[in-house]
């Protein structure tokens, strides 16, 4: 999907459902690759994919008492002992029917669908996922919503668990934000302005974060054990001012993957669909030298922020031999949307994603852009 007014466009790639161009000011505000196919050999950071069928990390692998069995899951976390992102091959690396024009509540859009079936990289059950991107343009700023949907359909068993996001990374450093919205699917799915998509950078003419202004809505996180995976309890982030107050990434410091909390009594309030809930502000980036911010809002109870300091995608080479440079470490933020850290594999936490027969998983986000 992509709006053809240069200065306000987003495009998106039937893989994954993902994020290839999100402009803002004529600015692409993600960090992207040129082309479709590098997506299947240069996106180890999951650039711009729909994450499925759970995010983040499911510990050690498993999902135990579920349909009264366990179920091994992909072990792909490095070297903790965890299933990440949905496995090896989970829905960022799938293939997606779509892009389909839409007219969702009022607004033109795209949907995408894709059909999980009982086993994928160990999960059971089969399920239906719908991804919907509506846009529009509210005065000077470029609004996107991402809304989800997953259905349990096949008589495989009668549960399952999910979780689905977005692995955006932005960029901060840009130019001016005007245009009128298009739709997505009038320009083509490749040979686009790189700079992210994911991961966000508001200053997209520099090679790192450094200098972006950062406003989290909450000081609140799940503290980790040596493996990645929360401890159970929800404790003060140490290197935050309170929430509200910003602070400024520098070239190495601080750096930062942990799942902040918006709702800590979720594993008791939060819907299996939480699309009817009101919309809270998760974060707001932004950068002096280009004047571009980014809002986040989302009606999911926490979100991963992630400096991005494994980040790095390699050098690539487009059909006309333009060389595209690779980007390292700390060159996108990304901020995702979701339930708690292994919700799947800790009981208390199962009902925020537990799905059986009759019952729909969902969750909406907005993302609000514009230029000072």
């Amino acid at each position: 999907m992509s709006v053809t007014e240069p200065e306000a466009a987003f495009t998106f790639l039937s893989q994954g459902a993902l994020i290839q161009e999100f402009k803002v000011a004529g600015h692409n505000i993600v960090q992207s690759l040129p082309e479709a196919r590098f997506y299947k050999s240069h996106n180890d950071a999951y650039l711009g994919e729909t994450i499925g069928r759970t995010t983040n990390r499911v510990k050690g692998a498993i999902l135990e008492n579920l349909n009264g069995k366990s179920y091994k899951l992909a072990v792909n976390d490095g070297d903790n002992p965890n299933s990440l992102h949905g496995g090896f091959q989970g829905w960022g690396k799938q293939d997606f029917e779509g892009p389909r024009p839409v007219n969702r509540n009022g607004r033109e859009g795209v949907q995408f669908r894709y059909l999980s079936r009982d086993g994928e990289e160990g999960y059971p059950g089969t399920v239906e996922c719908f991804v919907w991107y509506t846009a529009a343009m509210e005065g000077e700023k470029t609004v996107l919503e991402i809304e989800y949907q997953v259905e349990l359909l096949g008589d495989e068993c009668e549960e399952t668990v999910c979780g689905v996001t977005n692995h955006r990374y932005a960029l901060a450093c840009a130019s001016a934000l005007s245009g009128s919205f298009h739709h997505p699917c009038d320009q083509p799915q490749n040979g686009l302005t790189i700079l992210f998509a994911s991961y966000f950078h508001v200053n997209p003419g520099m090679p790192t974060t450094e200098g972006t202004v950062i406003t989290l809505g909450t000081d609140q996180f799940l503290e980790l054990d040596q493996h990645q995976i929360p401890t159970g309890r929800i404790a003060t982030f140490p290197l935050f001012p309170r929430p509200g107050n910003s602070f400024t990434l520098g070239a190495t410091e601080p750096a930062i993957d942990d799942c902040f909390v918006i709702d800590n009594t979720a594993p008791q309030s939060c819907p299996l669909d939480s699309r009817s809930l009101p919309l809270r502000h998760l974060a707001t980036i932004s950068h002096p030298d280009t004047g571009l911010s980014l809002e986040i809002q989302s009606t999911e109870p926490a979100f991963q922020f992630y400096t991005g300091d494994g980040l790095y995608i390699p050098e690539a080479k487009t059909d006309k031999d333009i060389i595209i440079s690779s980007r390292g470490k700390r060159s996108g933020i990304a901020i995702e949307p979701s339930r708690y850290v292994n919700c799947a594999g800790r009981e208390e936490w199962r009902g925020m994603c537990r799905l059986r027969k009759g019952e729909l998983w969902g969750a909406k986000s907005v993302y609000r852009g514009w230029k000072e």
